[in-house]
């Protein structure tokens, strides 16, 4: 089987990597947090002492990291520390401008990569069941799928460098967006006496349809597996979904593009941390839409 470097072990970084370990790959890793390497060390993760141990035996290096600026600092230091052909792959999310550097970066290098961020939070993470919105060139991407295919069950080649990134953005966009607009939803049927059942029972299969109903639902009871069935612990983190809102109003920018609704959304995430809230799901943001 591959070997695999793994840089990153977060919440997110960690059971994917877990997964790899699981198919039978040989996984090393590397994570400046403690917590997180020994829960990864106790999924099977060989862990290095620093990245470049990581990648030195190599032939697939993926990357899980906060912000663009993490992903160029990490690949700089490691595309000379590789074998020349090496394929990286970055699921971070991060700006489509530092996707397309560190894509480029490789490419000088003699590398192979793909931009392959992911869909589908802790639990698709966890159960193997993410989406990867890939891009880079269709070799590249060949060469990833059947490592992808390890860690999710929907794998997309979107086009060039930087493609996987610009759909990421572009997707969680239309979600935080549709999440308030389903709150304010329940939040009107409250006012006017509906139950949330009810609500959820005809929306759910008309015209109101959409992901943040149907599989996320901000209010307890219609859909028993949603964050609101659990204190609003994420899930998908506010904090996070304000990061992704961020880069699409800043995609939006360079691009031309309007967006207006990601503008106002960005604005209420933004108030909901403010308030205190970073870390719940951000489908608690109901309950700023709620006045509670």
């Amino acid at each position: 089987m591959t070997t695999i470097a793994f840089i990153g072990l977060g919440n997110m970084g960690g059971p994917m990597a877990g997964n790899l370990v699981k198919a039978g790959h040989t996984v090393i890793g590397f994570d400046l947090s403690e917590e997180s390497k020994a829960a990864a060390g106790a999924a099977g993760v060989t862990i290095a002492a620093d990245a470049r141990a990581a990648v030195k035996d190599a032939e697939i290096v993926v990357t899980m990291l906060p912000a663009g600026k993490h992903v160029r600092a990490v690949w700089a230091d490691l595309v000379p520390a590789v074998r020349k052909g090496t394929l990286f792959v970055d699921s971070s999310t991060i700006d489509v401008d530092s996707a397309r550097a560190v894509h480029e970066m490789a490419g000088k290098a003699g590398m192979a990569s793909v931009d392959a961020p992911v869909s589908g939070g802790t639990g698709g993470a966890k159960g193997a069941t993410l989406t990867f919105m890939c891009g880079g060139e269709k070799a590249a991407f060949e060469r990833a799928r059947p490592v992808l295919e390890k860690m999710g069950k929907k794998i997309v080649h979107c086009g060039g460098a930087g493609a996987g990134q610009a759909a990421k953005i572009c997707n969680n966009m239309i979600l935080g967006i549709s999440m308030i607009a389903v709150a304010e939803g329940f939040v009107l049927a409250e006012k006017l006496g509906l139950s949330h059942q009810a609500l959820f029972d005809v929306a759910s299969t008309s015209s109101g349809q959409c992901w943040s109903l149907t599989t996320y639902c901000p209010v307890p009871g219609p859909v028993p597996t949603s964050p609101a069935n659990n204190g609003y612990r994420p899930g998908f983190a506010a904090e996070l979904m304000l990061k992704d809102m961020k880069l699409a109003l800043e995609a939006a920018g360079s691009s031309g593009a309007s967006v207006p609704l990601g503008a106002a959304a960005a604005q209420l995430y933004a108030l909901f941390k403010a308030a205190g809230h970073a870390g719940d799901d951000f489908s608690g943001i109901i309950n700023m839409i709620r006045g509670s």
